[in-house]
């Protein structure tokens, strides 16, 4: 008996020691990817950053047209892809128990939830830069919306999936019929699940490089024009750092940790949004 008892402890301590020495390794590398960018992007975050546009070689600028950009196109995306994943996701939920659509549109959905960006970014680029003969914003927000849809899709489904029936058959008792069911006692109860969802979608899209290269492209200028090319965050930031220009590489660092702070503060309140429906329930 001891000896069983002494051999699992010690498959348990080399486990434990296993699991440990890869959270650790992990947190290596993410520390040392944040201290890389704390301590080359910290010098570029100044006031010139977000009020001047980005600048020729050798002049001074700063990142205002890239952030207009990437907040323009991120918004317009976070509205055309949140309804549809709603809805998407309300239709799997409550509609489609069962049925073989709801088993198929569940699988296309998870196979957009793990496609690579760029192919979503060459889609768009031959549906719709082709056939407009021109980059434009447009397009980069579709590509974005199409990438926010399978997230939101998910996170809907699961979240009304938490709500007890016991809610449902309360409300279809007093008469009310399925659609008041849904939107006034299935959402309120899902609410925050929901809305962490888009967080996590708008987070998954703010630092997308790859669609916005084969749809927006990038603007030098400052371009509230849709029907045009223009500047964002991450394509900025992919060919500034890229460049032999020592200051536009020191631009791309204080971009790369506006981003990264952006996208951090965003998966923290989808954290507390979803500790918060937790709690509630």
């Amino acid at each position: 008996m001891n000896a069983i008892y002494l051999r699992r402890k010690a498959v348990n301590r080399v486990a434990l020691s296993l699991a440990l020495g890869a959270a650790g390794f992990g947190l290596f590398w993410l520390v040392a990817i944040l201290w890389t960018l704390l301590f080359n992007g910290l010098s570029s975050i100044n006031l010139a950053l977000f009020t001047e546009n980005t600048p020729p070689p050798g002049g001074e600028g700063g990142l205002l047209n890239a952030i207009f950009g990437s907040v323009v196109m991120t918004t317009v995306a976070t509205l055309v892809g949140t309804p549809v994943g709603i809805m998407a996701g309300t239709y799997l939920a409550e509609f489609g128990r069962g049925a073989k659509l709801a088993e198929v549109v569940r699988f296309i959905n998870d196979i957009l939830l793990s496609a690579p960006s760029i192919m979503v970014g060459l889609f768009i680029y031959e549906v719709v830069v082709v056939r407009m003969g021109h980059f434009s914003a447009w397009a980069g927000a579709l590509a974005l919306a199409v990438i926010v849809i399978p997230v939101v899709v998910r996170t809907t489904e699961d979240m009304l999936k938490l709500v007890p029936n016991s809610l449902r058959e309360a409300a279809a008792a007093l008469g009310a019929p399925q659609w008041k069911v849904i939107t006034l006692v299935a959402y309120r109860a899902a609410r925050n699940g929901i809305i962490t969802g888009v967080l996590l979608a708008i987070a998954r899209i703010s630092g997308e490089t790859a669609p916005l290269l084969f749809t927006a492209l990038n603007n030098q200028f400052w371009s509230a024009d849709m029907n045009a090319p223009m500047a964002n965050l991450p394509v900025v930031i992919f060919q500034y750092a890229m460049s032999p220009y020592e200051d536009w590489r020191q631009l791309a660092w204080g971009g790369a940790l506006l981003i990264t702070v952006t996208i951090l503060l965003l998966n923290i309140g989808a954290r507390v949004l979803a500790g918060l429906g937790t709690t509630r329930k």
